[in-house]
């Protein structure tokens, strides 16, 4: 057994040898668990032909149109968009509308104002015309929706700086929110790692209101153009939104008297903490949104186009552009090498891959250059803890996080890799830097401890998405798992984690899944981790676990749940079968010991059925999540390593895992 970050013994593989395979003999195997097995035998080889040389997997990461057309009005702003870049994005954006004229954002969903109220300009950038049909609908459905004046802050920022929206009628967010400390309501570190990175440029924007001359008018996605921001009525002074609304008038009475100078130091101040978060690629954070928005502020600041940040920062941006055999351009929000490459590597050796095979010592190689060693914004909050850990992306050491670390970890357990001590050494800093990052009610967030103030999703700005990293239930439960299979399941920390988990547990037996769609993920998560730490299969948590997810498999075997069960109840648990859904079910039942029941073999023969002669599976439908409901992504790798890991536990048994130590 090899040792552990405290010094136990640990797990060596994803299983232990039966009988028959000690003795030689091959086990015999039931129809389902040779088409299961054949199956794992497709997908293991298409796996490793999808290997980068330098040991990494990479699927695309698909979210919606406001991405290219963001991008489109970026390089309209900065004066450097392209014939080429313009009509490849115009073909995507395009090829994702409905008929009824909207954009979604997320398949299957239905239409979205801001959405399509960006794709529609993008393609007015393109040439497109307000009367073609395809462009009537469009405006149509927008002005039947409430117009510019409904869509959220972010669409009405992009479109104040051409002046199709007055910057007046926009909530404020003055760039003096830089100085405020760490300890005052409201400060950046109250934000998000995603927000923090989005709002601090936005602070500048905001304080410049910069105006391009707009190429065209916009007059048919206003109720009505004569009076485009008609005043909304204000809630009462007593209520959060009262209160949030009357500070928002107060900053904007501000906006008018700031002391200059103060102001002007503000910007700069910003600046700085903005071009610090520069990672080497030139990219911020590895995200998109927050990389457009720092080039934006620092070119309003003064930086041109020539200057080596701005131009590293928009050579980043190409990077996020999948080009497609069809001509289409795709633009990613983020790119997923570490979380796709740990995860295929857990797939692999779950499905029998020798844990010395070449494939899984090259990823092990790959990721242990990745680890970080550096301190990050994390340090605010835990100013003691020494670096270490894993980020999702190819460059973002600022902000490695909590659920790729404890996957890499499990991921570089399960390979024999010729420098062991190398791999023990990178363990014990990411095990004891993600340990340190537990917060005070025993979970885990994903980047940052205690990111939990109430204030920041108040403001009138932040009207999309989450802005702060509260502990999930999906993200602690790989930390459980992960520090089960470190010996420490009796660990102190390891219980609280398992105490908040059943807690957290809803009535009808689920979890909630913040990073994944959500409840079969959330419970996909758990299950596992409870069972690893010790909790047997007949646990009340577990049984009821167990219920809800043989009461929500579909007819057809498989399972599925679509993104509106964010928000509405009866979507819970319901939606069309997926393959990355099914398989998040499979692991919770089998980790449950509910290998041979009727609902496992039906949800493995949905797998084999539907498998693709390339052994991976069609997927078109979104089962990640950015932001609950906000923000929906696609991981195309998911479609292949979730099912993958779940047909090797069915043929070859749950990974070992050591309950040894404390």
């Amino acid at each position: 057994m090899t040792a552990t970050t405290d010094g136990s013994a640990g797990a060596v593989g994803p299983r232990a040898a039966s009988a028959s395979e000690t003795s030689g003999t091959a086990p015999v195997r039931s129809g389902l668990d040779e088409a299961a097995a054949r199956a794992a035998e497709r997908s293991i080889a298409h796996l490793l032909d999808r290997q980068d040389a330098e040991g990494w997997w990479k699927g695309d990461l698909e979210t919606n149109v406001t991405m290219d057309a963001e991008d489109l009005l970026l390089r309209q702003f900065l004066g450097i968009l392209d014939a080429e870049t313009t009509r490849a994005a115009a073909l995507h954006i395009r090829g994702r509308q409905h008929e009824d004229g909207t954009w979604p954002t997320f398949h299957g969903g239905p239409g979205e104002l801001s959405a399509t109220i960006e794709a529609y300009v993008a393609l007015r950038l393109a040439g497109d015309l307000p009367d073609a049909p395809h462009m009537a609908r469009a405006s149509a459905w927008v002005r039947d929706r409430g117009g510019i004046a409904a869509a959220r802050v972010f669409t009405r920022i992009w479109l104040a700086l051409f002046g199709w929206w007055r910057w007046e009628d926009l909530p404020e967010l003055p760039p003096e929110l830089i100085y405020l400390p760490k300890w005052f309501p409201l400060n950046i570190y109250d934000f998000g790692c995603w927000a923090r990175q989005t709002i601090v440029p936005l602070t500048v924007v905001s304080a410049k209101r910069p105006v391009r001359p707009a190429p065209f008018p916009l007059d048919e996605l206003h109720t009505d153009p004569a009076r485009p921001n008609p005043p909304r009525p204000r809630a009462p002074a007593t209520s959060w939104d009262g209160l949030f609304q009357r500070l928002d008038k107060a900053m904007h009475l501000y906006h008018r008297v700031a002391p200059r100078r103060l102001r002007e130091a503000a910007m700069k101040v910003a600046a700085r903490w903005i071009v610090e978060r520069q990672e080497n690629d030139g990219c911020w954070g590895g995200i998109q949104p927050p990389a457009v928005y720092s080039v934006i502020a620092l070119h309003l600041l003064g930086y041109d186009l020539n200057h080596p940040v701005m131009r590293a920062g928009l050579e980043s941006l190409d990077r996020f552009a999948v080009w497609r055999e069809d001509g289409s351009r795709m633009i990613e929000a983020c790119q997923s090498p570490v979380w796709d490459t740990c995860l295929a590597t857990i797939a692999l050796a779950d499905a029998g891959l020798p844990p010395d095979h070449p494939a899984l010592v090259k990823a092990a190689d790959w990721m242990l250059a990745e680890e970080i060693v550096k301190r990050g914004d994390w340090a605010v909050r835990r100013p003691g803890l020494p670096p270490g850990g894993w980020a999702f992306e190819f460059h973002n050491d600022n902000y490695p996080d909590i659920d790729d670390t404890a996957e890499v970890i499990l991921a570089l357990r399960r390979v024999k890799h010729p420098d062991p001590a190398r791999v023990e050494a990178a363990i014990a800093r990411g095990g004891r830097w993600s340990l340190g990052m537990q917060s005070r009610n025993g979970a885990w967030g994903a980047f940052d401890a205690d990111n939990t103030s109430p204030l920041p999703n108040r403001l009138p700005f932040c009207d999309f998405g989450e802005v702060i990293d509260p502990p999930s239930a999906d993200v602690t439960a790989h930390m459980v798992e992960m520090l089960a299979y470190e010996g420490r399941a009796r660990h102190p920390r390891t219980r609280r984690g398992v105490e908040w988990l059943l807690a957290e547990q809803e009535p009808n037996g689920a979890w909630f899944g913040r990073w994944g769609v959500n409840y079969i993920y959330g419970t996909g998560s758990v299950v596992p981790a409870l069972t690893a730490a010790g909790l047997p299969g007949s646990h009340p948590a577990i049984r009821r676990a167990v219920a809800w997810l043989e009461s929500v498999q579909n007819d057809d075997g498989g399972w599925g749940e679509d993104l509106r069960s964010y928000h509405e109840r009866p979507w819970i648990g319901h939606g069309t079968s997926t393959a990355s859904q099914t398989a998040w079910a499979l692991l919770a039942l089998l980790a449950a010991g509910e290998r041979e029941s009727k609902t496992v073999e039906r949800g493995v023969a949905w797998l084999t059925d539907t498998q693709r002669e390339d052994g991976t599976w069609d997927e078109p439908w979104f089962t990640g999540t950015g932001f609950p409901w906000d923000f929906s992504i696609n991981y195309h790798l998911y479609r292949l390593v979730f099912p993958l890991t779940a047909l090797g536990r069915y043929v070859n048994g749950e990974p070992v895992v050591s309950r040894e130590g404390g």
